[in-house]
């Protein structure tokens, strides 16, 4: 099994900046889901910005979520510093 999402930050460009419970940090850019049934909401930035975590997996209020394991297969990832630094932003 994949580790799950510790944090989540959202950003202006549609991309999450993850934190995942196994210490490795990653961007999961969510454009190309953004033309798709329930996933359209999520062009709206303010509601995008509203992503949470549920039980490991990204969420937003609508029921919209992002399966952890795609999170994490799909994700590039990153220094946990760089993710740590733009966290503080």
């Amino acid at each position: 099994m994949n580790p799950r999402v510790k944090t989540v930050k959202p950003t202006d460009d549609y991309q999450l900046i993850l934190e995942f419970t196994n210490g490795e940090c990653g961007i999961y850019d969510c454009k190309p889901l953004l033309d798709f049934g329930v996933f359209r909401e999520l062009q709206d930035i303010n509601y995008f910005k509203q992503v949470t975590i549920i039980d490991g997996t990204v969420t937003w209020v609508n029921e919209q979520d992002i399966c952890p394991d795609t999170l994490y297969l799909d994700s590039v990832m990153i220094d946990n510093e760089i993710a740590t630094i733009d966290r503080l932003m």
